[in-house]
């Protein structure tokens, strides 16, 4: 989904799962229809965790928070369930971890929808998304608007009683001002207990590969444990006419907090991070079946500061994605060489470079996969940094 945009529910009780690199604080508020709610019952958070018709669940298990609806116990008179997030650490602003919101029925998994708010700057708290009623059927709006004073400021914008000195009024915040300071600590905002063990609802591993369309998640998560061995990215191309040889290069670069480059590799460093990600080695035509590329990643052994993987392929010499069939990229266990997960390029520009999955660590240690497909105009593996770093 993208901001503003909304699809109709088929399902009576959704669970918006939301998940960051970062700890968050996810929360639901039930509005009426003049935007606030009727008492702080209709507030529910992880010291409130049931309201009419909403229930909040901590994050666990390789789980974010979640707020689940049943709209067949929403009251009457509530027209919108929001769905908000904040962050947990004091003082920290979204910038650079900005969390994905994923929509999906709350008896059997299956996912409606996924949202991830563009790049964000001084924000501390954000209304992710909205479950709204409109003509008596049930609906789910991608929001994504941010507030610089975290949760306690969003909490009072509808309507909530929070004990805490005065602050100023919360305004939505400009992505270029600066951060301001951090709001005091609500007394009706305690911190949040451990979280206890559960399954992940999310779209995982466990019945087996997962076959991905442009923008879609995976978590790499199976049998309820994050997936922290060995794995291999097989990238793979075919030249769109026959004799012609298209020499494309795979790369992958490693990003930490606020997308900075870290490392990247490719065929002209075919290792880095001290052996954790290695490449294959450069394939000068795309012929013959299988894969062209491999890169490795030893996900156990990434250091705690690379947050995310961005894989690409760029042309050096010039050529286009015009020129090129049957591009793919596939994740594989190292260990077993079972396929995971895999995504198939369907479409092609008259561009030098496509940046074609990413992955991001989470806050509860799982790394996430998502098929992007996005193309740029690069040569190099230089040039995919910096469109690399902002598709995180």
């Amino acid at each position: 989904m993208t901001p503003g945009s909304n699809l109709p529910l088929y399902v009576p009780r959704v669970t918006v799962d939301v998940t960051a690199p970062a700890r968050l604080d996810v929360s639901g508020l039930l509005l009426t229809a003049n935007g606030k709610v009727r008492s702080d019952d209709d507030f529910v958070f992880y010291n409130q965790p049931t309201g009419p018709g909403v229930s909040h669940r901590a994050a666990a298990g390789g789980t974010g928070d979640s707020i689940t609806v049943d709209t067949t116990a929403v009251p009457a008179d509530i027209e919108k369930i929001v769905v908000t997030a904040s962050l947990d650490a004091p003082g920290a602003t979204f910038a650079g971890t900005e969390p994905t919101a994923t929509v999906r029925g709350a008896d059997d998994g299956s996912v409606i929808a996924t949202f991830r708010p563009p790049q964000l700057g001084a924000e501390t708290a954000l209304v992710v998304v909205e479950v709204y009623r409109r003509a008596g059927a049930w609906k789910v709006r991608a929001v994504g608007q941010g507030y610089a004073n975290g949760l306690a400021g969003i909490a009072t914008d509808f309507g909530v009683s929070v004990e805490e000195p005065a602050a100023p009024a919360p305004q939505p915040a400009a992505p270029t001002a600066p951060a301001p300071p951090a709001a005091p600590a609500a007394t009706g905002f305690p911190a949040a207990p451990p979280a206890p063990p559960a399954g992940s609802g999310k779209v995982n591993l466990d019945k087996g590969r997962v076959s991905l369309q442009k923008n879609q998640t995976v978590s790499l998560v199976k049998g309820g444990r994050p997936l922290l061995t060995s794995v291999k990215m097989g990238l793979g191309w075919e030249p769109a006419f026959r004799g012609k040889d298209i020499d494309l290069d795979a790369s992958v670069i490693a990003y930490g907090a606020n997308r900075k480059k870290i490392d990247a590799c490719f065929f002209g460093k075919l290792s880095i991070l001290n052996g954790v990600i290695q490449h294959s080695g450069d394939n000068l035509t795309g012929e013959g079946g299988g894969d062209d590329e491999v890169i490795t990643v030893h996900l156990g052994g990434l250091p705690p500061e690379v947050t995310g993987l961005m894989f690409t392929v760029n042309s050096f010499s010039g050529q286009k994605f015009t020129d090129v069939a049957k591009a793919y990229c596939r994740l594989i266990d190292a260990g077993t060489g079972e396929e995971l997960v895999r995504f198939d390029l369907t479409s092609a520009e008259p561009r030098t470079g496509v940046l074609m999955a990413k992955m991001l660590r989470q806050f509860s240690g799982e790394w996430e996969m998502t098929a992007l497909g996005e193309y740029v105009d690069a040569r190099t593996v230089r040039g995919m940094a910096k469109p690399g770093g902002a598709a995180l």
